[in-house]
């Protein structure tokens, strides 16, 4: 053997994971095993984790292709509570359309949007309790709007105006709000998860009864920080959610940079003895069922679960972002879960409880909502009104409870500055 090469043995090769589509491809989905709607059982929620490691590679779906629901996962919720579900996703997705705009505009410097995803945020919004924390990634607007939490606020965020409560501080879309359980965001992907497990535990060692969910990407699994998560969640059983949502692709990238091609994400709770369930993450329904199946579980004492919502980005990572550059224009319409705006619509028809003319209606009346909004918001001030919306010396607050005598020194120092220069 000289210089480590073997003669006799053929030389080693890396495997680099690629997409099956890219620009200019036909896509072809024959092949996509999405399992038949509603055969994956429902354990009890004190199951064993080692008895459940086929819910981690199964995929459980309620709705059928004719907007059935079927099957053990059925939560059987009353029409009014689908069509709350509907309106909320509908009011999601105008939101994000009116906003997408408004950074084209430059009236703000960043958006994203989370289009084709809506029911991983609804559905689990309407399935945990107010008081419960969640702990968010980037995508989930969806549950601030769900727990009615004012869009104008929202929007001044986003416009980093006079009325938005973090002064500038938080990039566009990375809310926070106390009132309705929210956890500021953080463009630090898997930070979130850590936070949630140790709100989980804290909940848990004072007797309270808030569990806490969190949400990240795919991509975020490959992060120490899930893996973190995981290890503190698994050992002290932490009441916590955590929630990967899987929408297949990065940036840039795929979800086989992350380990998709060689087996699911839900799959990672194998390995920490947690509970994990794969879910159609377009079937409101389904994500519906496996989060309320998850909080049961943890109220009960019965550990945390991993859920892996399997969904698709129906449109750019961000407003920074192109996707044609990296991926097929087909997949977006040819992908086989569908749309889940027009999923759990199906249904709502099926079962005699909503029809096109209330479709209409409804889509006038949230597209009206955010429209008068945005008005609002505006008037207060949009992004390219300038640095000058929040008083210089708001970048010495709201760090210490009481400043200390350095950061004193320093604004005492800028005001003489200021002064001097007539400012």
């Amino acid at each position: 053997m000289a210089d480590g090469v073997a003669p006799n043995l053929p030389p080693l090769s890396l495997h680099v994971p690629e997409p099956r589509f890219r620009p200019g491809d036909a896509v072809d989905y024959a092949d996509f095993d999405r399992g038949e709607a509603g055969l994956v059982a429902r354990p009890p929620i004190d199951a064993d984790p080692a008895t459940m490691r086929d819910h981690a590679y199964g995929l459980i779906r309620v709705l059928d292709d004719d907007g059935r629901a079927v099957g053990p996962w059925d939560p059987r919720l009353d029409p009014d509570r689908l069509v709350a579900m509907l309106r909320h996703m509908a009011l999601t997705r105008a939101y994000d359309d009116r906003l997408y705009r408004a950074q084209r505009q430059g009236k703000t410097s960043f958006y994203m949007k989370c289009t084709g995803e809506e029911a991983t945020s609804i559905a689990p919004a309407h399935a945990l309790d107010r008081g419960d924390m969640i702990f968010p990634s980037y995508r989930q607007q969806g549950i601030l709007i769900a727990r009615g939490h004012s869009l104008v606020d929202m929007m001044c965020q986003v416009y980093s105006n006079k009325a938005d409560r973090l002064k500038g501080r938080q990039m566009p879309i990375m809310y926070s709000s106390r009132a309705s359980s929210f956890f500021s965001i953080s463009g630090n992907l898997a930070t979130q998860l850590p936070q949630a497990v140790g709100y989980a535990m804290a909940s848990a060692a004072k007797g309270d009864t808030r569990i806490a969910a969190a949400w990240c990407g795919e991509g975020s699994t490959a992060e120490g920080d899930f893996h973190s998560a995981c290890t503190f969640a698994s050992v002290y059983r932490a009441p916590v959610i955590i929630n990967v949502v899987n929408n297949q692709w990065a940036i840039s990238s795929f979800s086989g940079f992350a380990g998709a091609e060689a087996t699911t994400f839900a799959a990672r709770a194998i390995g920490y003895g947690m509970a994990g369930l794969r879910v159609d993450g377009n079937d409101a329904l389904a994500v519906y069922a496996a989060t309320e199946w998850a909080a049961e579980r943890a109220r009960a004492n019965a550990g945390p679960t991993l859920i892996e919502h399997f969904t698709y980005r129906a449109e750019g990572h961000s407003t920074s972002d192109d996707p044609t550059k990296y991926r097929s224009a087909e997949e977006n319409v040819k992908w086989p879960l569908g749309d889940p705006v027009a999923r759990l619509k199906q249904h709502l028809v099926a079962i005699g409880a909503w029809d096109e003319a209330q479709q209409a209606e409804m889509d006038r009346a949230v597209a009206e909502e955010v429209r008068a909004a945005q008005k609002e918001a505006e008037a207060i001030g949009i992004l390219s009104d300038g640095l000058y919306q929040h008083p210089f010396a708001t970048m010495f607050e709201d760090v210490f409870e009481e400043m200390p005598w350095h950061l004193r020194e320093q604004s005492d120092q800028m005001h003489a500055e200021r002064r001097k220069a007539g400012i």
